[in-house]
């Protein structure tokens, strides 16, 4: 069989999808390293806000598996051709993520001081952060339903849209944080760490109402319900929604375990740890990129039985996405005595930092092709595999080599040799998987 792709269509994907997805993580990393570096800034607030933005990117970073899901029925639609089957489907997927971020909001919110206290948070660390949640969650309805109109355009084999909207509204919150964080003299006043939190919530408002008008003027589908009957497919988004979701919330016991042990070490390693964390979210969601192709392309290749583009596309995806990896970590080793001070002069902090960022970057390659792997998967809504794999991956090997490394007192190396280790399980994994399933697929 020929391959009916070409390079240039995985990176007419990947491209602005690695664009359109680091905004959400942008918009977390800008705030940290504008506080951190804001007069009279203390560690406490950088710690504060880093535990923030993670439990910020993990909670949108569950949540947005239904983008996942509906991006993989898109896909597969597309390749059989038979979009306008799902027309009424649209609607009651984007509505029902609207009415999922209220819930979340009206959920977390009120109980931000009670959560923050699980992740070990104290005192001032534990006032910021929840104050700083409080404004910041409000923004969830927009940001699912957002990441919902972004997974349709991703099915429709486009990411050019999506990108458009989360550039914007990256470069949105960088002109609103500075300016709200600081004031300007006689205009502005200054709102301090808060300022950041309400400059986020606008840029989140700001991506919405673009992808809302891409959606109508770019696509046949709209937001308007017209059938009050679920859709035949419904279930299986709500299925396929479920599954990555339980997914992904291992991927935060992983975060969640992290933070715990980073507490307890103390403040610095805290704070170092949240500047870790959000540039290790950062990078993930920039060669995530290719993930995003892979599943795009690989859902209509699959609606289509196309094995011999499917390993064209694993082939091309994992090549691309280690490249990235390597040349970021490299990026990132010419300038490793300088990164840290963009978020903090604090000098226990920088040196915490200094001793254990190597491992956040020895694990870059091996981040891009569990990644590109994933998505693929994903693409063909292998959603059950991807659960299991996950909740396995961090019983057997997160937990105890996090438990073990803690033993021998590795401190906060303990915490990043685990995640090491945890992401070459998923590697290893994913990739005899899918040489396994195109062996099953041609026989």
């Amino acid at each position: 069989m020929a391959v009916q792709i070409n390079t240039s269509q995985i990176l007419k994907l990947a491209i602005p999808a690695i664009i359109a997805g680091v905004a959400e993580p942008l918009i977390s990393i800008t705030d940290l390293a504008i506080i951190g570096k804001m007069e009279g800034s203390t560690t406490n607030a950088l710690a504060a806000i880093g535990l923030v933005g993670t439990f910020l990117s993990a909670i949108i970073w569950t949540m947005a598996q239904t983008k996942t899901s509906i991006s993989s029925i898109v896909s597969n639609t597309l390749g059989e051709n038979k979009l306008e089957r799902i027309k009424e489907l649209i609607p009651q997927v984007v509505w029902l993520n609207i009415i999922l971020g209220i819930l979340i909001y009206l959920v977390t919110a009120p109980m931000a001081t009670f959560i923050f206290t699980a992740y070990k948070a104290q005192g001032e660390v534990l006032s910021i952060a929840s104050n700083y949640y409080q404004v910041r969650a409000i923004g969830f309805p927009m940001t699912l339903c957002a990441f919902s109109i972004f997974g349709i355009f991703r099915g429709l084999q486009n990411t050019s849209w999506a990108m458009i909207a989360s550039l914007t509204g990256a470069v949105v919150n960088i002109v609103l944080t500075l300016t709200l964080v600081y004031g300007i003299d006689g205009v502005v006043p200054a709102y301090g760490i808060m300022g950041a939190a309400y400059g986020s919530l606008v840029a989140q408002l700001v991506m919405l109402l673009i992808a809302v008008y891409f959606l109508y003027i770019n696509t046949i589908f709209s937001m308007k319900l017209t059938l009050w009957k679920p859709h035949e497919k419904l279930k299986k988004h709500i299925g396929l929604t479920a599954n990555f979701f339980l997914r992904t919330v291992a991927i935060n016991v992983a975060i969640y375990f992290s933070y715990r042990f980073a507490n307890d070490y103390g403040v610095a390693e805290a704070a170092a740890h949240a500047v870790l964390m959000n540039i290790w979210l950062f990078f993930s969601f920039l060669v995530d990129g290719f993930a995003n192709a892979g599943n795009a392309i690989g859902g209509k290749l699959l609606g289509s039985k196309d094995t011999a583009s499917l390993r064209y596309l694993a082939h091309k995806t994992s090549l691309y996405g280690v490249v990235m990896a390597v040349v970021l970590a490299l990026i990132c080793t010419l300038l490793y005595s300088f990164l840290g001070k963009r978020f903090t002069d604090d000098p226990e902090v920088l040196e915490i930092i200094a001793n254990t960022f190597w491992i956040v970057l020895l694990m870059q390659p091996v981040n891009a092709l569990a990644f590109v792997y994933d998505g693929i998967f994903k693409g063909w809504g292998e959603a059950s595999y991807l659960r299991n794999l996950l909740w396995l991956l961090t019983a057997l090997v997160f937990l105890p080599v996090l438990f073990l490394l803690d033993y021998f007192e590795w401190n906060l190396r303990a915490v990043w040799g685990a995640f090491f280790a945890w992401m070459i399980g998923r590697a290893a994994a994913l990739f005899l998987k899918f040489k396994s399933k195109l062996v099953a697929m041609e026989s």
